[in-house]
């Protein structure tokens, strides 16, 4: 051997040892022939550990009928370049491996063997994974938002957010659970399910008013335990213990609020599975944001329905309105003509003639009130007013509508409140007239009012039909009519809308309590001094 060759040899030994990449020699039977150190630090063995050992060594067991494939090509004189695949380290770790095999010949130009450098990718390929599942992520969420927000429908819109959820989270079983509680302030309504049917949820019923759930339901966060048996929180509100009997097995436990625009929880979306640790930040993330989304789809779906009820009481109220304008003017021309015919029994007419025209004059103001209020310009005027004075004489002009005899309970001292006096007696007569309208003659109708701190408190209660729960929170809407047996009953169901208006333009609220056949309790607050509200 020549200089020349020794000098080459040596350059040649410098660069394998100190080459980042795994550099191996085999013989066609997969013998190892040699081992740098780069190979010693990718694969964990050392040179005299795989010296003399089968390639095999490091070949999953899988994967090895590449061996083969390989030494296959090589005995054709083929080269193979940049041949991803997965080794074994000696641990027993799996690498992801850039391979590229070379044949080795001896001086006569015979494949005697094989030439192999392996470079770890490993990190690469969790990089391209990374990469690609947050693609498919950003994919899966584009395809989900796009579904759900070109619904309007309430069901469909929580099935689909459920369904996907649910999937995307490896739960098995998820749920939507409406932000409402029951009477005893325990239950929360249940929408949608998914991964169970319906029978069996119903074995276990509605979640409990607890200290897990209320992290959800007032929307303070998301909520993932890997165990939530073990949670402090879970299980400890008396009288229940622990998992209701029957209850659907929930040991990874995911939960995460469904929060509207306005910042409103308008539910839940709750997931389960009985292995622990099965829910990861990556399933939080993509429940959260899809749970963002459905929050923006339900705010467009109520809206809609908001709109189409609205256009519904539109229609009703055009109908209601030309019948309650067309009544009295029926009821007056037909007066006209008797007296036309008989003016001697005008006097008789004339009492019968003013009611109608005040019918009229009524509705009219109604309508001008709806007007002005929509337009943003109810004015008011606001005035020291005697509390008394307010409450005698809105209940003597009732008196003189009806027969109905209306208790009064008055401080004994008056008070003088600074209020628009004509506006808020409108307020009044409005609520007296309707516990008339809606009682049966001979029942008490009561009028109160007191004084707590600064605030002056109103209530008007009958003995009537009373108002159905579905309806109480509805009542103040515009165009809305509460429906009746009683076809004679008049208005516009313009009155109670008018009346919350004008009471909030006070700074006030006003509400009803109300039990169907016993009657309905209306209450009136408002600050003693009220000031223009902007």
């Amino acid at each position: 051997m020549t200089l020349d060759d020794s000098l080459r040899q040596a350059m040649l030994a410098s660069i394998i040892d100190t080459s980042e990449d795994a550099i191996i020699t085999k013989t066609l039977e997969g013998i190892i022939t040699s081992w740098n150190k780069s190979a010693e630090r990718i694969f964990g063995y050392s040179e005299s550990e795989v010296i003399g050992k089968h390639i095999s060594l490091l070949i999953p067991q899988e994967r090895l009928s590449e061996e083969d494939m390989i030494i296959s090509r090589l005995k054709e004189g083929k080269r193979i370049e940049h041949y991803q695949t997965i080794r074994a380290t000696k641990t027993g770790a799996r690498i992801h491996i850039s391979l590229t095999v070379s044949p080795i010949k001896d001086i006569q130009g015979v494949i005697v063997g094989a030439s192999k450098i392996a470079r770890d990718i490993t990190l690469q390929k969790q990089k391209e994974e990374f990469i690609n599942k947050y693609i498919h992520q950003l994919e899966l969420l584009n395809h989900i938002g796009k579904e759900i927000s070109a619904q309007l429908d309430v069901n469909i819109i929580l099935q689909k957010v459920t369904d996907a959820t649910t999937q995307l989270s490896g739960a098995a079983f998820g749920a939507f659970f409406y932000n409402t509680i029951d009477e005893k302030g325990e239950a929360y309504v249940l929408y949608t399910l998914s991964g169970a049917p319906k029978e069996a949820f119903d074995k276990f019923g509605m979640p409990r008013n607890t200290e897990v759930f209320n992290i959800t339901f007032s929307g303070q966060g998301v909520l993932r335990s890997d165990d939530i048996t073990k949670d402090p929180r879970y299980g400890k509100n008396a009288p229940h213990k622990g998992m209701p009997k029957g209850h659907l097995p929930v040991v990874s436990y995911l939960a995460v609020p469904v929060i509207s625009q306005t910042g409103v929880v308008i539910g839940g979306l709750f997931f389960g599975h009985p292995s622990p640790g099965v829910f990861k930040e990556e399933h939080e993330k993509l429940v959260s944001a899809i749970a963002a989304q459905a929050g923006i789809a339900l705010d467009n779906a109520r809206l809609y329905q908001e709109v189409q009820m609205l256009n519904e009481k539109k229609d009703e109220f055009i109908g209601f309105a030309s019948h309650e304008l067309k009544t009295p003017l029926t009821t007056i021309a037909g007066y006209l003509q008797l007296a036309e015919s008989s003016p001697q029994l005008i006097g008789e007419f004339l009492p019968r003639l003013n009611k109608q025209v005040g019918r009229l004059t009524a509705i009219i103001s109604d309508l001008l009130d709806i007007s002005k209020i929509q337009a943003g310009k109810l004015e008011l005027n606001f005035e020291k007013t005697s509390l008394h004075g307010l409450i005698k004489e809105s209940v003597e002009t009732v008196k003189q509508l009806c027969n109905q005899k209306i208790e009064c309970s008055l401080p004994i001292e008056d008070i003088f409140v600074t209020i628009d006096g004509q506006k808020m007696s409108q307020v009044l007569i409005n609520i007296l007239t309707n516990a008339t309208k809606y009682s049966e003659p001979g029942t008490k109708i009561a009028i109160a009012a007191l004084t707590i701190g600064d605030e002056i408190r109103i209530t008007v209660t009958d003995q009537g039909i009373g108002i159905p729960a579905t309806h109480l929170d509805k009542i103040f809407s515009r165009f809305y009519r509460v429906s009746t047996d009683d076809k004679n009953v008049e208005g516009l169901g313009l009155g109670l809308y008018i009346s919350k208006e004008i009471v909030e333009a006070h700074r006030g609220k006003i509400w009803a309590e109300s039990e169907v056949g016993k009657g309905t309790v209306m209450h009136i607050h408002f600050p003693i001094e009220t000031l223009r509200k902007n």
